[in-house]
């Protein structure tokens, strides 16, 4: 199996830890939305779509998607959405596919209020009707939670590059959009990952939102203490502060 079919998979596959009863997701919510969307599309010259996590699949993607890169409707009308996701430059399908499994494990470790305070930006390269890659800028973000708050459907905008750039990576960060902050997913990784026994109880405290004086009480460890544990797995991690350094702890699995 090569590396690209191999990594594909493997983002199917954590898919699956996405299960869903339906009396939590309603569909005639997606009915409403759909309107709003080819409205918004037609409007902003913009391709849409919506993907169900539920579902695993494109359930929706707006009628001038494939305008975009100059594609006619019978290119596509047999294979949808399929068409465009082959279309995607082959190393930089790789890229994203590893990188929406970072993304969502980030996800999931927000609240719900912060799942939806959050985008993602892609910059990746996809073929034209011209058979040229061109970049595209493609912003993902929560469009519904199910009713017990997880993920349920992501909606995409998507509109070609001011960046034409040839070649370069795939571009990803993510963007709280209430305060303008953003987290950049090409986090350079350290040569040591591995956080003490001690640090990792000391940040899953952290991710629940205790304090240093409430840490050293709950560990009968001094301030001092909990605060020398906190600098270095900041430090370890790459990480600015201690909302970076949950969300890097779970891009890299160690909060699991």
């Amino acid at each position: 199996m090569s590396e690209q079919n191999s990594i594909q998979e493997l983002f199917f596959r954590f898919l699956l830890q996405y299960q869903f009863e339906e009396k939590n997701i309603d569909y005639s919510l997606l009915s409403k939305h759909e309107k709003s969307l080819q409205a918004l599309a037609a409007v902003s010259n913009s391709g849409i779509n919506v993907f169900d996590l539920n579902k695993k699949q494109v359930v929706f993607f707006s009628s001038n998607f494939g305008k975009l890169l100059g594609y006619k409707p019978e290119d596509y009308e047999n294979l949808n959405y399929q068409f465009f996701d082959s279309k995607i430059h082959p190393e930089e399908k790789l890229q994203l596919a590893s990188n929406g499994i970072s993304v969502l494990k980030m996800f999931n470790a927000f609240s719900a209020d912060e799942k939806l305070n959050h985008k993602v930006i892609y910059e990746y390269r996809m073929l034209n009707a011209e058979n040229k890659y061109i970049r595209l800028i493609e912003q993902y973000q929560i469009l519904e939670l199910d009713k017990t708050g997880q993920i349920w459907l992501m909606l995409s905008i998507v509109d070609i590059s001011p960046n034409q750039e040839a070649g370069g990576p795939v571009k990803c960060q993510i963007l709280n959009f209430r305060t303008g902050n953003f987290i950049p997913l090409e986090i350079v990784q350290k040569p040591e990952l591995e956080l003490t026994k001690r640090e990792l109880e000391i940040l899953k405290l952290v991710k629940q939102g205790f304090l240093s004086k409430e840490i050293s009480d709950k560990l009968s460890i001094s301030v001092h203490t909990v605060n020398t544990h906190r600098q270095r797995f900041l430090e370890k991690l790459g990480a600015n502060n201690s909302f970076e350094a949950v969300i890097f702890a779970t891009k890299y699995g160690l909060l699991e």
